[in-house]
């Protein structure tokens, strides 16, 4: 507001609110209030934010104020105890200032005169209270060279006058103030929300990048798993001829052209057989993570593309300042509810031992050969692990594959030991196990409880043992 505009509101107020008395205040945030003068649905509004000063008459519903309105903070409520009941007596400007006073006269126990001093001048605009001896009673903005019960003092007045904002037309100049700052509270606000926006979406988009490059690192750190598994089998295949020399142990490749002898470094207080399933298990690992981490990484990738895509909707969305549009952008539309899907009752096993892998796949030990036989024929599925010590009479054992993907080495090894353990072979270092995928199997006419024949399997050498908790 400049000199011609703030002159023009104080003639518009001289005419309407002389005579009327000060009434309820309401606070419309930390640097704004709106002050009720009984004019019904008109108020006169101050605010002395640095970026936009303002005085003039507003035309509001009392209960959009109340709705708007803020607890009265410290200079408030000195207003409302020292100009609550006083009538308006004078508007005057400043001569070449942007400075409104308004008096104030109070008939309690004698007549009292205060002011309410609005500067609307930019960087040092404030509300003052003061009384008849221009004294600071209370101040909105706490500023260091003005101390309470002190003289009041305008500002400096700076060496060039401010640029004209803008030029009013003969109808009321409240109303027109009120329909330029409105709308320039509106752009602010539209700015300030596809700010926060903008600041919000290229915030994601950076952590996206950043867990994409960390999922990267991790994937190096689990190594290569066909190289974990390499070594694995390589070992076991050595078991026999391996030539060790401390931490060094000498094997032949039988993978590679020519079966080379190869160097590793093995713990010399390690078995090869327990180097071999630490072997398997970060094969497993590092198997299981480059699954994961791929898919995570192309979901990773989506995720950012269609971030990016959102944030050149934003652009076209700011150029055409389009409200409408930017407050959809900025609440989505909830995606739509899922039924939960009712918990099964968990399934009732008799006849059989229930282990949980390191891997976290179900492992069952039947007990007697009938539970054998129903273990294997009626509750396992055609592409479950099926295993059995070899040789030797034993429980059979099987392990789940709900998701029918290959089942880990180490959970191989896990439930190859409690084949073991579980036959007449449990006293023994070490014992040979088939496995197979339960479609492999079949029972021949006539054979005993137990008795089943294998069309294909594969064997594992392991110590018979519980290794895994049972459930």
């Amino acid at each position: 507001m400049d000199q011609v505009v703030v002159q023009r509101v104080v003639e518009e107020l001289r005419s309407v609110l002389i005579g009327r008395f000060f009434g309820k205040i309401f606070q419309l945030g930390p640097l704004s209030f709106a002050f009720d003068f009984g004019l019904r649905g008109d108020f006169l509004l101050a605010s002395v934010d640095p970026g936009s000063p303002r005085l003039y008459l507003i035309h509001r519903r009392l209960r959009d104020l109340e709705k708007q309105s803020i607890p009265l903070a410290s200079f408030g409520q000195a207003l409302r105890s020292k100009l609550g009941g006083g009538h308006l007596v004078n508007v005057s400007k400043d001569p070449l200032d942007r400075i409104v006073r308004l008096t104030f006269r109070l008939d309690n126990d004698g007549i009292v005169f205060r002011r309410l001093v609005v500067q609307l001048t930019g960087r040092t605009a404030n509300l003052f209270l003061l009384d008849e001896l221009n004294r600071v009673l209370a101040v909105l903005r706490e500023q260091p060279q003005f101390a309470l019960h002190e003289t009041y003092k305008p500002p400096p007045r700076p060496q060039k006058g401010p640029p004209e904002l803008l030029r009013l037309g003969s109808e009321s100049p409240s109303a027109q103030l009120d329909v330029y700052f409105s709308a320039l509270d509106k752009a602010k606000q539209f700015d300030a929300r596809a700010k926060d926006v903008r600041s919000r979406l290229t915030k994601s988009i950076r952590q996206q990048r950043t867990l994409r490059e960390n999922l990267q690192q991790d994937l190096v750190r689990h190594g290569d798993p066909e190289e974990h598994k390499r070594i694995g089998d390589l070992l076991l295949a050595n078991v026999a001829t391996a030539v060790r020399d401390g931490d060094k142990v000498r094997i032949i490749d039988y993978y590679a052209d020519g079966a080379p002898t190869i160097e590793i470094e093995v713990d010399q207080n390690e078995s090869l057989q327990d180097e071999a399933a630490k072997r398997f298990r970060q094969y497993s690992k590092a198997k299981t993570a480059a699954e994961e981490i791929a898919s995570r990484l192309t979901q990773i990738d989506r995720e950012i593309v269609e971030l990016e895509r959102r944030l050149q909707q934003l652009d076209t969305i700011v150029q055409s300042r389009d409200e409408a549009t930017l407050e959809s952008f900025e609440k989505p539309a909830a995606a739509p509810r899922v039924p939960a899907k009712k918990s099964r009752k968990p399934e009732k096993l008799t006849g059989v031992r229930r282990y949980l892998s390191t891997d976290g796949y179900e492992i069952l030990v039947g007990r007697a050969a009938k539970d054998n036989d129903n273990l294997t024929f009626r509750i396992a599925q055609p592409n479950d692990l099926w295993m059995h010590a070899g040789d030797y009479p034993g429980s059979h054992v099987v392990v789940r594959n709900p998701t029918r993907k290959e089942i880990p080495q180490r959970t191989v090894i896990e439930a190859a030991q409690l084949a073991g353990r579980f036959s007449q072979a449990s006293d023994d270092a070490k014992v040979v196990v088939h496995y197979t995928e339960r479609k492999f199997l079949s029972k021949p006419k006539g054979a005993a409880p137990g008795r089943v024949r294998l069309s294909r399997f594969r064997s594992i050498t392991v110590e018979p043992k519980e290794s895994v908790s049972r459930l």
